[in-house]
């Protein structure tokens, strides 16, 4: 079974197993679109679909259209307005455009281009999609071409008006050491804001399903848990034990890692010392900088849930405004 919502996959096992099959990509947007540019819908020539490129909008007109592409093999451009009556019965308060690229695979979409997007996707490589709209001729590329692309999430057409890039990152993650009260409803938090969440705490009392009902929990040592995880690029890590002997270990593991956020629970006069600690390991005062202590933006909150939302808050913008 593949899951619905990694679209390239379905489209590729649909493809795979015979089925005509043709891929719609939002690619560019105007006023209240309801569906972001990147965003897709997989449709077979019986009129099959999963995804979603305008909330229920235009789905039909553009389930036609991709049949008649699976038809001659021919890619098209689509565009709509979205009226207000139609925007409000989806949930908005007004109407936009959406420009929409349906590309059949195997055609106009090529097997091998549709086969490495999707298994640098399995390979949590990041990659995007890019294709001229006027020519076609779709090939992948890698985040040095497009950074802030990559680095804000963000698909869309170049100010070429024809050069599409569809972004496929890596999922986001966030690793919290220490199972205390600020983790409960910090992990809802990121679960909500697009992360998936793992709790690291080799303490039963405080990491136990009783606590945190349905999500992931590993009880190793902090360093031993983070070293399996394989932290990357697309990871934030927030310590919340207030104690070295867990913490420690976890801060010490993530500094030799590629992680774009650790914040680390404590005073300023508790940071003074790990870093005074940091630096008898043998870490550098430019390593050491990379820590956000005390942890979370200072927006005054004193109750768990207000810290959980100035930490997400800042792991929010310390990913969305990295250069």
């Amino acid at each position: 079974m593949t899951d619905i919502t990694d679209l390239p996959k379905l489209a590729l096992d649909w493809h795979r197993a015979g089925r005509a099959v043709a891929i719609a990509t939002v690619v560019q947007t105007w006023g209240s679109a309801p569906r972001a540019a990147g965003s897709q819908l997989v449709i077979d020539a019986e009129g099959a679909m999963e995804g979603s490129v305008s909330g229920g909008c235009v789905e039909g007109a553009v389930i036609v259209e991709a049949i008649d592409a699976l038809a001659d093999g021919k890619p098209r451009i689509l565009e709509f307005g979205v009226s207000d009556d139609e925007a409000f019965a989806v949930g908005l308060a007004c109407g936009g455009e959406i420009k929409v690229l349906v590309e059949p695979v195997g055609s106009a979409l090529p097997d091998k281009v549709l086969q490495d997007l999707v298994a640098k996707r399995e390979a949590c490589e990041p990659v995007a999609y890019v294709v001229d709209l006027v020519r076609g001729n779709g090939s992948l590329v890698g985040p040095d071409v497009y950074p802030d692309r990559f680095r804000l999430d963000r698909s869309g057409v170049e100010e070429d008006g024809r050069t599409f890039v569809a972004i496929h990152n890596p999922p986001l993650r966030m690793i919290v050491v220490g199972a205390v009260h600020i983790a409960q409803p910090l992990v809802q938090m990121a679960r909500a804001c697009g992360y998936a969440p793992v709790l690291i705490d080799p303490r039963g009392a405080f990491g136990s399903a009783a606590r945190f009902p349905g999500e992931t929990i590993l009880d190793d040592w902090p360093d031993e848990a983070i070293a399996a995880l394989k932290p990357d690029a697309r990871t934030a890590v927030v310590t919340l034990t207030h104690d070295p002997k867990l913490d420690d270990p976890a801060i010490q593991a993530v500094l030799r890692s590629d992680v774009f956020y650790l914040g680390c629970l404590g005073s300023t006069r508790t940071h003074a010392k790990r870093v005074a600690r940091l630096h008898e390991a043998g870490f550098s005062a430019q390593e050491i900088a990379r820590i956000q202590a005390p942890v979370g933006l200072d927006l005054g909150g004193r109750q768990p849930a207000e810290i959980a939302v100035s930490i997400m808050a800042q792991v929010i913008e310390t990913l969305r405004k990295q250069k």
